[in-house]
């Protein structure tokens, strides 16, 4: 369904971030510019590299070596020339390191103050975390989990609904930060119920990708219910429905709708369903077995 599932092509270890090692690798690396939007330099979703100049930066960040080669990220303020793209428009080959790079710029600019003391923090590891130099607390990239569920009703239509905040013709699966104190599945039940009015039968883990905008984990779900019909919350969810394949097929053809793009999970399981290779959660994941 997509290029997150088996081993990564890029390789993090970067001679266990020993600063010798790191200066080696940035003479032959291929350096990212990155700015504190998530943006960077691109040719038609290609990532453009920036010539390093000079030796390694104080905040230049290692993200790892990707098919043989040094990859870095440096924070600017602003990109200067070329074509602008976010993650979301990457060529699907390159999206492994833009990932961490674009994730990884924009966790260090809104974490330049320590959690414990709120002293200045400053760059370590080669940039795989922050220390704080006036009690010695080391902080790590976080991640925010994100569910995204399609839901099935009884007769295998898929409910599609559409965001106040999207183009009017804009649709996708349902989707929802998880909150303190809950588990993935029970956040897949309080989204739907919440924002279409559905109640949940059973709930399957599909898999997973990384949204840097800026540091969610996206947990992609399958799930059945025994409604047909469905309640729009009227604030979030403007509209929304169960849809048959042909009539997903008929609506794209004519405009009627827009799906997600290609880089997201969202549009994976979409694109499942529509192949028929999105399978059902098994009887084990119904609710009150356990």
């Amino acid at each position: 369904m997509n290029n997150w599932i088996g081993s990564s092509a890029l390789h993090r270890d970067m001679g266990q971030r020993d600063a010798a090692l790191l200066d080696a690798a940035w003479r032959d690396a291929f350096v990212l510019e990155v700015d504190s939007v998530g943006g960077f330099l691109s040719d038609r979703g290609v990532p453009q590299e920036l010539v390093p100049r000079g030796g390694r930066g104080a905040d230049d960040i290692a993200l790892g070596t990707f098919h043989g080669r040094p990859w870095f990220a440096r924070p600017v303020h602003s990109l200067r020339g070329g074509e602008a793209a976010s993650w979301r428009d990457v060529d699907p080959r390159w999206r492994e390191p833009v990932a961490a790079a674009v994730a990884l710029v924009r966790w260090h600019t809104l974490a330049r103050h320590c959690e414990r003391c709120g002293a200045p923090t400053r760059p370590d590891g080669g940039g795989i975390r922050r220390v704080c130099p006036a009690c010695g607390m080391m902080t790590f990239p976080r991640q925010d989990p994100a569910i995204i569920v399609a839901v099935l009703d009884p007769e295998d239509r898929l409910l599609l609904a559409s965001q106040r905040a999207w183009p009017q013709k804009r649709v996708s699966v349902i989707a929802g930060f998880v909150e303190a104190g809950e588990s993935l599945e029970q956040a897949c039940w309080r989204e739907v119920q919440e924002e279409v009015g559905v109640t949940l039968e059973a709930v399957s883990y599909v898999s997973s990708q990384p949204w840097p905008m800026p540091r969610s984990l996206m947990l992609g779900f399958v799930a059945t219910t025994q409604q047909s019909t469905v309640q729009p919350d009227g604030d979030e969810i403007t509209w929304g429905r169960f849809w048959t394949r042909d009539e997903v097929s008929r609506a794209l053809e004519t405009e009627e709708i827009v799906l997600p793009g290609s880089a997201s999970i969202a549009r994976g399981l979409i694109d499942s369903w529509l192949s028929h290779t999105l399978l059902q959660p098994s009887a084990g994941s119904r609710i009150g077995n356990t």
